[in-house]
C-alpha cells in the first residue's frame, strides 16, 4: 500500500515536473536571449543617435566617440553611403547582430560574441533544473509521509481484523484521525463487542446445557437402577436396557462437548511460553516502570503449551493490566509446567480481592472499583477457548492462574494440529 501511494505522488510530481519544467525552461533560454538582443538593440540606437549628431553638424564621423556603448568582445559596423566604419575585435562564429537605421542613410551594426549568452543560458537552465530536482525531492517528502500516515493505520487496523478474527474481542482506543479509517475502527470494536457478548452466550448456554442433562442423566441412571434391582426378571431386563442407552446417552453428550471444545481451540499450536511471556514482559514494563513498579518475570526456558499465541497474549496483557489499574507493589509473571498442563501466573503485592467480590470477578459487568468489568470476563473467554482455564487461585495478594493444555512430544513446534471439528 505504501509503495503504490509513493509510486503514484511521484509519478504525479514528475509529470508536473516535465509539463511546467520543459516549458519553464524554453522560457528562461528564450528571456535570456530577448535581453542582450534588447542590450544590443538599445546600445545600437544610442550610437546611431550620436553619428546622426556628427553627420549634421558637418563633423566626420568618429567611432571613438561610441565606444564607450559597444561591449566588450563585440564589433561596431557602421555603414553609410560613402564610407563603412568598423571597430572592435571579430565577435567569432554565429555572432548576435542587432542593426538600427541611421536617419543620415545608414546602419549602425553591433555584433557581439554568442559565448556569454550561452554560459546564462546554461546558468538559467542549470537554476531550472534544480527547482525541478527540489520540487521532486519535495514530493518525494510529503508523498513518503502520506504514505506513512496512511498505509500505518491500514496495517493497524488489518491487525485489529485478524485479533478479532482470532478471539481477541477487546475495544482497541487507537484513532488515526482519518475519518474513513477510524469509522472502521469503530465498526470493529462494536463487532468485537457483539461477537464477544454472542460467544459468551453460546458458552453460558453449553454450560447450562451441560449441567441440566447430566443433573437429569444422574436422577434417571439412580432411578433405573433401583428399578433394575428389582425382583421381577422383565422390569429388570428393561431397566438394564434403559441404562444401556441412558449411557449411550451420556457418551454422547460427552462427544458433543468435547467437539464443541476441539471446535474453539482449533486454531491452537504447540506454543513456547517462555518466548511469549518474555515478550509480554518487556511490552508492559514501561508502563509499570511509570508509576514506581517493577515486573518480575519467572519462567524456565523450553515451556511449552498448546495455545493460539494472540489470544494468550491477550489474556496475560488483561491480568497484567489488571495488576497495574488495581494491584499495588511488585508484579509477578511466572509460567512452570505442571501434571499435564502449564501454569501460568500474574499477580502482585496489593490488598488483593476483597472476600466478598471474589465469586463475582469473572462476572461480565460486575466491577469493584469502577472499570468495565469486562476485563477478567474476556480473559477467561479468550482462555477457554483454546481448550484451557482461568481462576483466581489467591485472593490477598491476587494471584490469577491460567491452565493450558501441555503440548504433547510429537507436536513440531509452529504447526498446528488437524483436529476433526465434528464427533466421529
Amino acid at each position: 500500500m505504501r509503495r503504490r501511494i509513493l509510486q503514484a505522488t511521484l509519478l504525479a510530481v514528475a509529470v508536473t515536473a516535465v509539463v511546467l519544467g520543459l516549458p519553464l525552461g524554453f522560457s528562461a533560454l528564450k528571456l535570456v536571449q530577448d535581453l542582450t538582443a534588447g542590450d544590443l538593440s538599445t546600445r545600437a540606437q544610442q550610437i546611431a543617435t550620436l553619428l546622426d549628431e556628427q553627420i549634421a553638424s558637418q563633423r566626420a564621423i568618429d567611432l571613438n566617440a561610441a565606444r564607450l556603448a559597444v561591449p566588450d568582445g563585440a564589433r561596431l559596423i557602421v555603414r553609410t553611403q560613402a564610407h563603412d566604419y568598423t571597430y572592435g575585435p571579430d565577435p567569432g562564429e554565429k555572432p548576435l547582430v542587432e542593426s538600427v537605421p541611421m536617419v543620415q542613410s545608414g546602419t549602425v551594426t553591433i555584433a557581439a560574441p554568442s559565448g556569454p549568452v550561452r554560459t546564462q543560458q546554461l546558468q538559467v537552465a542549470g537554476l531550472v533544473l534544480m527547482l525541478v530536482v527540489l520540487s521532486a525531492g519535495t514530493g518525494m517528502i510529503v508523498a513518503t509521509l502520506t504514505a506513512r500516515r496512511l498505509s500505518d493505520p491500514l496495517k493497524h487496523v488489518a491487525a485489529r481484523a485478524a485479533r478479532l478474527g482470532a478471539g481477541d474481542f477487546r475495544a482497541d482506543p487507537q484513532r488515526h484521525q482519518v475519518p474513513e479509517l477510524d469509522r472502521v475502527a469503530d465498526a470493529l470494536d462494536a463487532s468485537g463487542a457483539a461477537l464477544s457478548q454472542l460467544v459468551q452466550r453460546e458458552r453460558d448456554l453449553v454450560g447450562d446445557v451441560s449441567h441440566q442433562l447430566r443433573s437429569r442423566l444422574t436422577a434417571l441412571h439412580l432411578r433405573l437402577e433401583a428399578l433394575a434391582a428389582t425382583d421381577d426378571p422383565e422390569i429388570t431386563e428393561e431397566a438394564n436396557a434403559a441404562l444401556e442407552q441412558a449411557e449411550r446417552l451420556s457418551g454422547v453428550l460427552d462427544d458433543l462437548l468435547a467437539a464443541a471444545t476441539a471446535a474453539r481451540s482449533r486454531d491452537a499450536e504447540p506454543l513456547d511460553v517462555s518466548s511469549l511471556l518474555t515478550d509480554v514482559a518487556g511490552e508492559w514494563r514501561d508502563p509499570l516502570k511509570a508509576e514506581g513498579r517493577t515486573l518480575r518475570l519467572k519462567v524456565s526456558e523450553g515451556v511449552l503449551a498448546r495455545a493460539t499465541p494472540t489470544r494468550l497474549r491477550e489474556a496475560i496483557g488483561v491480568l497484567l493490566d489488571n495488576a497495574l489499574r488495581h494491584g499495588e507493589g511488585t508484579v509477578t509473571l511466572a509460567a512452570r509446567q505442571g501434571a499435564g498442563t502449564v501454569v501460568v501466573e500474574v499477580g502482585d503485592s496489593g490488598h488483593g480481592v476483597p472476600d466478598a467480590l471474589v465469586p463475582y470477578v469473572f462476572e461480565r459487568g460486575f466491577s469493584g472499583r469502577g472499570s468495565t468489568g469486562v476485563g477478567l470476563a474476556l480473559a477467561r473467554a479468550l482462555v477457554e477457548a483454546d481448550g484451557g482455564r482461568l481462576e483466581l487461585s489467591q485472593a490477598r495478594p491476587a494471584m490469577f492462574e491460567v491452565y493450558l493444555p501441555i503440548a504433547r512430544a510429537d507436536d513440531i513446534l509452529g504447526v498446528s494440529w488437524n483436529r476433526e471439528s465434528t464427533p466421529r
